[in-house]
């Protein structure tokens, strides 16, 4: 009933009263005027007179109804601990492919080795949960499709010059303008589901908090709409996971790195690598050039250009 009304109200020219509603919409005149103060507190700007209602400026709102056909593939909260430990309870409960968990803040988000993610108001902070038929083994090259999609839409959409680092950074320059994290779980040798958990610094200011980070706003000089950035990106992702091509996945990734070439430091959990970045295989290692003039592969790590 609430996107029914917000389409009535954003397609007319004109104020339109309760009582035509009402009759269009066959609910009583105190149905609409319910449905139209939930609307409002729900952040819509709609004006209410004595004429009745009118939609009086566009918004940058991601509820479910926000994107049409995939409205019953979104979950949005105002607060959550993190989206992915909500997408994961969703994924074992069957959640179809193509559904996402979308927070507008993140109360204990987080990005690589257990680092934390600072989810201000403004961002879009989300999880896809992902379910395609392949292999287990090749399971990390949904991590450098997702990576390709993210940064060739936000290119498209803004003119900005991101770049992705190695593993599934996008910066602009020498500052994080998004992360990604990803879950898996499998039954025998075929993946069940892969959780990707991304956070984009969109209408945010992270600078304030993190000097190495940085905004679409920031860099723009002004604030655009969260959604329709999103709808595009939903739509390449799904068609290069309809495409599925896994064999090119990495190199279509490599045409927007800004990690090979560079002097690298990786840091594990046990050790840190530091050398030349030279290349990223089909495997998904960072070849990195040691001072010995050796080549070490890492297959995981924080990745620091130095």
């Amino acid at each position: 009933m609430k996107s029914t009304i917000l389409e009535i109200l954003k397609t007319s020219p004109d104020i339109i009263s309760g009582e035509e509603l009402s009759k269009r919409l066959e609910v009583s005149r105190v149905s609409i005027w319910k449905h139209i103060k939930a609307l409002q507190e729900l952040g819509y700007d709609i004006v209410s007179s004595s004429k009745g209602y009118s939609y009086a400026s566009e918004n940058d709102l991601l509820y479910p109804w926000e994107f049409g056909r995939r409205e019953s593939l979104i979950h949005h909260y105002q607060t959550l601990p993190s989206t992915m430990d909500m997408a994961r309870d969703l994924a074992r409960k069957g959640a179809p492919d193509g559904s996402v968990v979308i927070a507008e803040v993140q109360k204990k988000g987080r990005g690589r080795m257990q680092r934390h993610w600072l989810s201000q108001r403004g961002g879009i902070y989300m999880t896809l949960i992902l379910r395609p038929r392949i292999p287990a083994v090749s399971g990390f090259l949904l991590n450098f499709m997702t990576g390709t999609s993210l940064v060739e839409t936000i290119r498209e959409f803004t003119g900005i010059d991101a770049r992705v680092k190695w593993p599934n950074d996008l910066l602009v320059g020498r500052k994080k303008l998004s992360g990604m994290i990803a879950e898996m779980e499998t039954a025998a040798d075929m993946i069940t589901f892969v959780n990707i958990g991304i956070g984009i610094n969109v209408n945010n200011n992270p600078s304030t908090e993190e000097k190495s980070a940085t905004s679409i706003a920031q860099l723009l000089g002004y604030k655009i709409r969260r959604k329709e950035l999103l709808y595009m990106f939903f739509d390449n992702l799904a068609a290069r996971m309809e495409q599925m091509n896994l064999d090119t996945a990495v190199q279509d990734w490599k045409q927007y790195t800004m990690t090979i070439g560079r002097e690298v430091e990786v840091v594990t959990l046990t050790d840190t690598t530091r050398g030349k970045a030279v290349d990223v295989d089909d495997s998904g290692a960072l070849h990195v050039k040691l001072p010995d003039n050796t080549i070490k592969k890492v297959v995981y790590g924080d990745c620091f250009h130095r």
